[in-house]
């Protein structure tokens, strides 16, 4: 048992640096190095999705070394790739550069944030994972109330390019060897030969010594053939497409309903607080609730939020109630994220089927905020809302079907 909360403790550490450096640090550094360099924002901006793209893509490849070696290598290999991708970044001078940096970024983004983590998490706790899953969300929930003033304070005292370096050694001296720290991969009992199931049956525990409690061990192949994939990966998809959205556009929206612009970064910071708030809500009220349902209660929030913003969105109390279950439904959404691969599909194979669930939902958070760009600029808040609106019905729909399919 101190061996595992030793692994989250690590975790915890690493995840705060990773999220800190390589996800939130661009916001603050974004503006400087556009002002040095002279590039247009979509371009600065477009890297940093470029590299999102780049996550989602490697994530499955990546899944399945996690699977077979273990957080240590896989993680540590990743922080050793931000060192470099920052060191990189920090001398560029020409805009293919300045993208090459940001790809070794997303590859080290793949290889040590949530998915990895969560991959490392289920290889330690086992089919116990989920409250040790909604412990590190809950401490990587405070990686933009750390990062954001230390990345301005930086930039203010030594300019982007001296960060870019101090956070190139932030991973070679702090975040590299606490993951080497990772105890190594447990290894799992072998696989009993068996048929690949329908739907009807996909749950059944296999019969054996070697099987532990829980759903049957399906492989990425068995896994992607399952009807309750693909549904899944739609569902997280289409939710990660309006969280990345609204992330970058919510404070112009508040704008457009009337809202000045100091009330409407006052309500949109209430996102960040009422995140760790969804996700202390899921560990003391919600912990005996099975995953599925709690992603019932987290996938219905969202439509609801729109809805309440679509209609009332003048109101302030209105807007700060959509910020409020906003915020608490994308907390908890992370941690169903995490658990709910384990409970349909297995853990043998968790890095590799999570990765390959993920890695459409972070192509999606890459082209969130640029699809929906025009909209903002162009159109009344009640087209952009109705637009959400839709996919935020989708997104629940697919995840019911998904379920549903498990079910049966």
């Amino acid at each position: 048992m101190p061996q595992r909360w030793k692994t989250l403790a690590i975790l915890a550490c690493t995840q705060i640096m990773s999220w800190g450096a390589l996800y939130y640090a661009i916001a603050i550094l974004a503006p400087e190095i556009q002002r040095e360099m002279g590039w247009r924002n979509e371009a600065v901006v477009g890297a940093f999705s470029w590299s999102l793209l780049v996550s989602g893509l490697a994530a499955t490849p990546i899944g399945a070394l996690l699977d077979r070696h273990g957080g240590r290598g896989v993680m540590g290999a990743g922080s050793l790739l931000g060192a470099i991708g920052f060191a990189v970044l920090s001398q560029v001078h020409s805009l293919p550069a300045y993208y090459a940096a940001w790809t070794i970024l997303g590859l080290a983004m793949a290889m040590t944030m949530y998915e990895a983590a969560f991959a490392t998490i289920n290889r330690q706790f086992g089919m116990d994972s989920r409250k040790a899953i909604s412990t590190l969300t809950l401490f990587g929930g405070f990686a933009s109330t750390v990062s954001w003033p230390l990345t301005q304070y930086l930039d203010a005292h030594a300019g982007w390019r001296d960060t870019c370096l101090i956070y190139a050694a932030a991973q070679l001296l702090l975040s590299l060897p606490l993951h080497l720290l990772l105890p190594a991969s447990k290894h799992l009992p072998p696989l009993h030969s068996a048929p690949v199931p329908d739907a009807a049956s996909a749950h059944a525990p296999a019969a054996g010594p070697a099987n532990h409690a829980g759903p049957r061990d399906h492989t990425l192949q068995e896994a992607v053939r399952h009807p309750a994939f693909w549904k899944l990966a739609f569902a997280f998809s289409a939710n990660s497409f309006i969280f990345s959205a609204l992330s970058v556009h919510l404070i112009p929206l508040l704008q457009q309903y009337g809202h000045g612009a100091a009330l409407a970064v006052w309500m949109a910071a209430l996102v960040g607080p009422m995140q760790v708030a969804g996700r202390i809500g899921e560990m003391t009220i919600g912990r005996n609730a099975l995953p599925r349902t709690v992603g019932k209660i987290t996938f219905g929030a969202l439509p609801a939020a729109l809805l309440a913003l679509l209609l009332f969105g003048a109101h302030a109390w209105a807007a700060a109630l959509f910020c409020m279950m906003y915020g608490m439904s994308n907390g908890i959404l992370t941690i169903v994220r995490g658990t709910i691969p384990q409970t349909m599909f297995g853990r043998r194979h968790y890095g590799a089927i999570s990765g390959a669930l993920a890695g459409p939902a972070l192509i999606s958070r890459a082209a969130g905020p640029l699809a929906v760009a025009g909209l903002v600029q162009h159109s009344a808040p009640a087209s952009l809302l109705l637009v959400l609106l839709a996919v935020a019905i989708a997104s629940l729909a697919f995840y019911l079907l998904a379920i549903r399919e498990t079910d049966r």
